[in-house]
């Protein structure tokens, strides 16, 4: 990529990703002064609704500038040799909750996106876990005959399948779920992982007193975020200090709070790690109250990548939340995945960081 677009990108606050810059359709709008709608729809070639030439190729210079790869760029002749003849059959896309979070939204406009290549549709359904919604959805998409069923959940946890999808020769995938006797293809971010590495990141900057607000506690990524924190603190042969430690909820108000309090302890951290970006919103809100500067005096990292992080100011250095290509790796299991075994292996996507400007080295070494 050319300085030109580099300066671009970090003007705008646009994340790097473990060295290399990470450009999406946000990116390109800003860029070109439009909505992502019209970036996606030009990109796609979609000739259903009328945009101006000059608002076209404003959106393929901004596209090309930044390095961003169309969709054309990312299928080879060999991907179109794998793709099975369209089945003319629907997918199934079956969901607790759809509307509280923006996780599920990308991890179902990642099914879309790969749905398409195969010449098949996708139908959602939300079904607000109730247990007489659930049941007579999927017997309405099994009665329609389709070609799969990905069950998703908004909350990383393990799901007892219900028994119609254990009864049906329909194929079925677990999506940011998965069961106890892994019966069923399931993905899941690497959780762990991701903690570790987030802490890593303040660790590399020079950070020894590293605060995290947590999620709550009972949830499988909150867990799993904070174990990894606590294997990279003792990787790096860092005490861990229960003080440092705040139980917090995914909202803004809790990370304000959760900050206050972190900065009143006797020794108050250089770094912070947010477990989700609105709570990062909260933590930069009450820094700012007791006249602090991040990264100078203090440094944060946040997780998900809302795209709240890069508006911030500065712009939040975060962990990509896969859930997109996690739509995307269901769709690749339905179709080209192997059919034979009774167990399957749980696969955790891995959880990338993208560096922003909300680190730097502490102004003394503790």
């Amino acid at each position: 990529m050319n300085d030109q677009a580099n300066k671009a990108g970090q003007h705008r606050g646009v994340g790097r990703v473990a060295g290399r810059q990470r450009v999406t359709m946000h990116d390109i709008a800003r860029v070109a002064g439009c909505s992502q709608t019209t970036v996606s729809l030009v990109l796609n070639k979609n000739d259903s609704v009328k945009i101006s030439e000059d608002t076209k190729q404003r959106v393929l210079d901004a596209a090309n500038t930044l390095g961003y790869a169309m969709p054309s760029q990312l299928r080879t002749p060999q991907d179109s040799a794998r793709r099975p003849a369209a089945l003319d059959r629907t997918i199934a896309f079956v969901v607790d909750d759809l509307a509280s979070s923006p996780e599920m939204v990308n991890a179902f406009n990642g099914v879309k996106q790969a749905v398409r290549d195969t010449g098949n549709l996708v139908l959602l359904a939300e079904t607000q876990n109730d247990p007489e919604v659930e049941p007579r959805t999927l017997r309405y998409f099994l009665d329609q005959q389709v070609a799969g069923i990905i069950y998703a959940t908004v909350f990383t946890r393990r799901v007892v399948v219900p028994d119609i999808l254990r009864q049906t020769a329909t194929p079925v995938l677990l999506l940011n779920c998965f069961c106890d006797d892994l019966s069923f293809p399931a993905v899941i971010p690497g959780e762990v992982a991701a903690g570790h590495t987030a802490t890593n990141a303040l660790i590399k900057a020079g950070h020894k007193r590293i605060a995290t607000i947590t999620g709550e506690p009972f949830m499988e990524c909150a867990a799993g975020r904070t174990t990894g924190y606590r294997n990279a603190l003792a990787s790096a042969d860092i005490p861990f200090d229960e003080d440092l430690v705040i139980e917090g909820n995914w909202l803004p108000s809790a990370g304000y709070a959760a900050t206050r309090e972190l900065m009143d302890l006797p020794s108050p951290p250089t770094a912070i790690f947010c477990q989700n970006d609105r709570m990062a919103i909260g933590c930069y809100e009450a820094l700012k109250e007791l006249g602090l500067s991040i990264p100078e005096d203090i440094s944060v990292i946040g997780f998900d990548d809302d795209e709240t992080a890069r508006h911030l100011s500065p712009p939040l250095t975060s962990m990509i939340l896969p859930t997109r290509a996690m739509g995307r790796w269901v769709v690749e299991q339905l179709f080209h995945g192997p059919t034979d075994g009774q167990r399957h292996p749980l696969v955790k996507l891995e959880c990338e960081l993208v560096e922003r400007d909300s680190i730097s080295e502490p102004k003394r070494r503790t």
